[in-house]
């Protein structure tokens, strides 16, 4: 029988995991509502047995999402988190509470929650100074060089009539169709697709290299101003006012005198959001009167004058037809089920991904099953449930995972510690094949213009292609014969073959497909090996020595170019003369002055990025490395070296070096 202290036990250690998953990996396992419920029973528990008090227990601090790559600043005002309210009962509690407690009139400023990742930013003088994610409510990382790439952030106001120096928060967000876009792109690189806009966003704000984040087109809405000096005592007022100096601040929001208005908005927005450009999951309530709201005060976690309405996840029931299994261009098996159409979010969706075999099996699924159908971050259909009552009139067949490869009858299999199950027949299991020409001619890959999945399909099936060398053998006769080719196009194919043979070095390596060797690692095996011989040749000692080369990335390239069907078709891509070599100029550029020496960069720097110094590491030899240990040579230090760093350098007597000493020994 299971104890009191043990249910805290478990939910502790369960809310410890989740708080991870959410705030640090960004990859949330459960809803938030199930999150809430159980730190919900685990306060309860608490209050009611305070003998089994204890100061690490997720009740006690709120999740973390610091990066250590980032400079931490500790925030002015401590970023709470507001309380969940699923229903108008417990809205209406919150506004009896507050009628309560102040005894005379007040309004209510509506807002719509929108599901990005929060943001602090400070600005001095009419000028942004600092960026701060919201870490962990007392401390976030410095995101500013980042932040300065959103084109809706100002980075100087509009106007004089704004205070010295203030503090702006709000969520940053990947609007739909930016997330829309990137997953196409992911799908067509057989990488997992991101789950909702949310992680998208809160994962491009911590990427190292700013132009990539201002390649993803992030957008913000502000909607909370702090300072000693604010123009007005109306929350609402004051957000007006903060439009007019240039922050973006959503038309949404609203005041409300009553509740019943309250509730009008509530209702209103939970059908029209689904017509806004970025992902939304609630409503805000906050008192407006910001003296009202210092009266109010706070509890330990949350404000007493604000509240948060979270949506419901719509969720349809519909019936399994079917369950199909798709063929990539790595022979992931991706089992997809068939549904009879459900209206859901807006649009009928028709199938849904069953992901692996694992869930299969955690579903428990059969053929006629009535099942449970949400979207995830309302984009992705996911099944999440059976209804079992409906089994005692209708039970099919139990959905087992196929044992073979549907599109070429191979035995598949399962590499050890992966979900997937994978068809070995890369060289001639079709999907497969077209799936590495799509791979290849991309547009981060060799970017050949005029062709796509349609145009692939069609040269392969008339016997035109079958590997990526084949597409330098066509000539503009072979393509305007083919049914709705013409000339104009056919000879544009021929001129975007051709110049691909342009493309560096480490896109052509990434346009192989190799698997497991993204854009990143593409770059850093072209550097490490020079040539495309040497990689071919490389031992998994050498491929492991490379910084982020791990055992599974080097075995995966030891066994393509164990493969004669992969090496016979490099060997006609050298003949057809593309770059398989580094150029003169970046071999030019490469020194031995950092060979054998593991080196970690810490702090900020004056003279140049992070990014500049890991990129003159690797060309002088060097390997760059995340975490000090005996092995590490030395430390690249520059301002606000972490304490934590810092003490583990000394401790284990690693020398640290300036940014200027650095670079003379470079010169």
């Amino acid at each position: 029988m299971t104890t009191v202290k043990d249910r805290i036990e478990e939910l502790r250690n369960a809310l410890h995991r989740h708080n991870h998953n959410y705030y640090v990996l960004n990859q949330p396992e459960i809803s938030d509502r199930e999150f809430d419920e159980m730190m919900h029973e685990l306060q309860r528990l608490e209050e009611e047995h305070p003998e089994f008090k204890d100061e690490n227990s997720p009740s006690m601090r709120v999740g973390s999402d610091i990066n250590k790559n980032f400079t931490q600043v500790a925030h002015k005002y401590p970023m709470l988190s507001l309380g969940n309210t699923y229903s108008e009962g417990e809205v209406t509690d919150f506004y009896e509470r507050v009628r309560k407690a102040l005894n005379e009139e007040f309004e209510i400023c509506c807002e719509i929650k929108f599901d990005g990742t929060s943001i602090s930013l400070t600005y001095e003088d009419g000028k942004l100074i600092r960026a701060v994610t919201r870490g962990d409510g007392e401390k976030g990382d410095d995101v500013t060089d980042n932040v300065k790439t959103i084109r809706s952030i100002p980075l100087k106001l509009h106007g004089d009539n704004y205070p010295s120096s203030f503090e702006i928060r709000g969520e940053i967000l990947m609007p739909w169709s930016v997330f829309d876009e990137l997953n196409r792109e992911r799908e067509m690189r057989e990488e997992p697709l991101l789950a909702n806009p949310r992680n998208a966003a809160s994962g491009t704000l911590k990427l190292q290299n700013s132009s990539t984040v201002a390649s993803r087109k992030l957008d913000a809405y502000l909607y909370y101003l702090l300072g000693e000096n604010l123009p007005f005592d109306g929350h609402y007022e004051n957000l007006q006012a903060a439009a007019s100096w240039g922050f973006k601040i959503s038309d949404t929001t609203k005041k409300c005198s009553t509740l019943s208005e309250v509730f009008d908005y509530i209702n209103y927005w939970n059908i029209e959001r689904k017509n806004l450009p970025v992902a939304t999951d609630g409503i805000v309530l906050k008192v407006n009167s910001l003296r009202q709201q210092r009266n109010l005060g706070f509890t330990a976690k949350s404000p007493r004058w604000a509240i948060a309405y979270k949506f419901q996840a719509e969720r349809a029931l519909t019936r399994l037809n079917t369950v199909s299994y798709q063929v990539g261009r790595t022979g992931a098996i991706t089992p997809v089920a068939n549904l009879e159409p459900v209206q859901l979010s807006g649009t009928v969706v028709k199938r849904a991904s069953l992901h692996n075999a694992d869930i299969i099996d955690g579903l428990d699924l059969h053929i006629g099953d009535m099942v449970y159908v949400e979207k995830g971050g309302e984009i992705i259909p996911k099944i999440t449930g059976v209804d079992m009552e409906s089994r005692e009139f209708m039970l099919g067949e139990k959905v087992h995972f196929i044992t073979n490869c549907p599109e070429c009858g191979s035995k598949l299999i399962r590499y050890e510690g992966e979900a997937a199950h994978y068809c070995p027949n890369e060289t001639a299991c079709p999907p497969q094949i077209k799936g590495k020409i799509e791979h290849y001619i991309s547009r981060r890959a060799m970017n050949i213009d005029g062709l796509g999945p349609e145009t692939v399909d069609l040269f392969y099936n008339e016997g035109l292609i079958s590997n990526v060398a084949d597409l330098y053998l066509l000539k503009a006769t072979d393509i305007e014969n083919l049914e709705g080719k013409k000339e104009k196009s056919a000879n544009k194919i021929v001129v975007g073959i051709e110049q691909s043979k342009n493309v560096p070095f480490e896109r052509v390596i990434f346009a192989l497909g190799i698997r497991f060797v993204g854009e990143t690692v593409a770059k850093k095996l072209a550097k490490a090996f020079g040539t495309i011989e040497n990689l071919e040749n490389a031992s998994f000692e050498a491929l492991i020595a490379v910084d982020e080369i791990g055992e599974r990335i080097a075995n995966s390239i030891i066994a393509y170019f164990a493969n004669e069907a992969n090496r016979t078709m490099v060997e006609r891509l050298k003949t057809y003369g593309l770059q398989l070599q580094q150029s003169e100029e970046d071999l030019s550029n490469r020194t031995d002055k950092l060979v054998g020496k593991s080196i970690v960069i810490s702090g900020v720097f004056a003279r140049h990025s992070r990014e500049e110094y890991k990129e003159m590491i690797e060309r002088n030899g060097g390997k760059n490395v995340g975490s000090i240990s005996a092995k590490t040579s030395f430390i690249l230090a520059g301002d606000n070296m972490g304490p934590s760093k810092l003490e583990k350098a000394q401790k284990l007597g690693v020398s640290i070096i300036n940014e200027d000493d650095f670079l003379a020994m470079l010169s």
